[in-house]
C-alpha cells in the first residue's frame, strides 16, 4: 500500500499561502500551440506542461536520436569519427535531395563525423540513413538500436520507425516528456560531443553552405540547440535547450501552426524559462524530512533525507503557494540500505506543474533477529 507523511514545510520556510502578485508574467505560450513542455534539468522542475503525454509526430526532431545513437557508438568505440563512410547509387537515388538533405553524391567519402554534422545541423534525411548502413549495416538495425535506447532512457510513449522523422504511416511517435528524457540524456552522458555535434550555426558540404533553422542559437543568450521537425501531418516542432548561469532548461513545443510562429514562441519561451523564473534553495543535501516505518527491522522508522538540495523555481515575482508530502510504498521491508532511494517529495506550486524528487534513507536499518521480532509483534498487538 501508499502510506502518505505530511512534510514539516513551516521547517524548510516555504510560505504556506501565496498569489501570483500582478508583475508574474506568465509562460508565453500561445493557445494554438498543443503541446509544450519547459523542464529544468538543474533540479528536474517542470515550469510548465501542457499535454506533457500526448503522442504525436515528431517528424525530424527523430534525429535527436540519431544524434544520441551515434554519439553513443563513438563513445562506446565501435566506430571513429574519422571513419570515411563511401555513398552508394542506391542512398543517392533514394534520400539525396529528398527532404532536408546534405545532398550527398555517390562515390563520395565523407567521414562519420561529417554525416552526424549533416544530420543535426542541416536535418539531413540522407546524412541519417548513410550513419546508419556504416555503422550498424542497415537501417533495420539502427532503427533497433534507436529504439533500445529509448527503452533504456525510459521513453515509455516512444516509438522510431525511421532513421530520420521521415513519414512512415505513424510508425513513429514521441510525447514531450519523452522527448525531454532524451535532451537530458544527451546533455548528462555525454555533455562534449553534444557541444561539438549539436548547435552548430552552418554547414558547408562540397561547396554548398546551408543553415541551421534552430530558432533560438545564436538568438536566446545561452541556447545551443538542440533540433527543429515539420512535415504537414506533424506541424511544427522544436526540442530546445539552453544554459545560463548554472542552469539547464529543455522545452518542447509541438504541433505548432506555422514556422514563424515557432520562432517566436521558442524564443520568447526560453526566455522566459531563463528571466522569468527564480530559483531558490530550501534546503540542503543530506537535510532530513520525515521518517518512512519500516518492517521487520531492528527500527521501526527510518529517517528520509534529501539527496541533493532543494531548490524549487517560481515565477519572477511571486510568492506563489508551495505545499509538499512524502510518498513511498510502506511500510519498507527491512533490510533497508542507506542511501537507497525509497520515497519521494511531491511538490506543488501554484500556477506550475507538480514535481518529485528523490528521498534517500538516512541509514541502514538491519533485518530484526526473533526477540526484536517478537517486541515488534508484542507492540503490533498493544495497537
Amino acid at each position: 500500500m501508499a502510506r502518505f507523511a505530511a512534510l514539516p514545510v513551516i521547517a524548510l520556510g516555504i510560505a504556506l499561502a501565496g498569489t501570483f502578485p500582478a508583475g508574474a508574467e506568465p509562460a508565453p505560450v500561445p493557445e494554438d500551440v498543443p503541446v509544450a513542455l519547459m523542464v529544468d534539468l538543474s533540479n528536474s522542475q517542470r515550469l510548465f506542461a501542457r499535454e506533457p503525454d500526448r503522442r504525436f509526430m515528431p517528424a525530424s526532431v527523430v534525429k535527436v536520436m540519431t544524434a544520441y545513437t551515434a554519439i553513443r557508438l563513438i563513445d562506446e568505440g565501435r566506430i571513429a569519427t574519422s571513419t570515411p563512410v563511401t555513398i552508394t547509387q542506391e542512398l543517392e537515388d533514394e534520400w539525396s535531395g529528398e527532404g532536408s538533405s546534405m545532398f550527398l553524391r555517390a562515390g563520395e567519402t565523407p567521414t562519420f563525423g561529417e554525416l552526424l554534422l549533416g544530420a543535426t545541423t542541416v536535418s539531413g534525411n540522407d546524412a541519417s540513413v548513410a550513419l546508419a548502413e556504416a555503422s550498424l549495416g542497415s537501417v533495420e538495425a539502427w532503427i533497433d538500436q534507436m529504439n533500445a535506447n529509448a527503452a533504456e532512457i525510459g521513453m515509455r510513449n516512444t516509438h522510431f520507425g525511421s532513421a530520420n522523422g521521415y513519414p512512415d504511416e505513424g510508425k513513429t511517435f514521441t510525447t514531450a516528456n519523452d522527448l525531454a528524457l532524451l535532451a537530458e540524456a544527451i546533455l548528462r552522458d555525454y555533455p562534449d560531443l553534444y557541444r561539438r555535434y549539436i548547435g552548430n550555426r552552418t554547414l558547408r558540404w562540397r561547396g554548398l553552405t546551408q543553415s541551421n533553422h534552430d530558432p533560438v542559437t545564436g538568438v536566446v543568450p545561452g541556447a545551443d540547440g538542440m533540433k527543429t521537425g515539420f512535415t504537414s501531418e506533424a506541424g511544427y516542432t522544436f526540442l530546445g535547450s539552453g544554459e545560463r548561469e548554472g542552469r539547464r532548461l529543455v522545452m518542447v513545443l509541438a504541433g505548432v501552426p506555422s514556422a514563424g510562429e515557432r520562432e517566436d514562441v521558442s524564443r520568447a519561451f526560453l526566455e522566459w524559462g531563463f528571466s522569468g523564473v527564480y530559483t531558490e534553495q530550501l534546503a540542503p543535501a543530506g537535510y532530513v524530512l520525515g521518517k518512512a516505518m519500516v518492517q521487520d527491522g531492528n527500527a521501526k522508522h527510518v529517517d528520509l533525507k534529501l539527496e541533493n538540495p532543494l531548490v524549487i523555481s517560481r515565477p519572477e515575482g511571486s510568492n506563489a503557494a508551495v505545499q509538499a508530502h512524502i510518498r513511498y510504498h510502506g511500510p519498507l521491508q527491512a533490510p533497508v540500505e542507506a542511501g537507497a532511494n525509497v520515497a519521494r517529495l511531491h511538490i506543488s506550486i501554484d500556477g506550475m506543474p507538480e514535481y518529485e524528487v528523490p528521498l534517500v534513507a538516512a541509514s541502514r536499518v538491519e533485518q530484526a533477529n526473533a526477540w526484536q521480532r517478537l517486541l515488534n509483534g508484542l507492540r503490533g498487538m498493544a495497537g
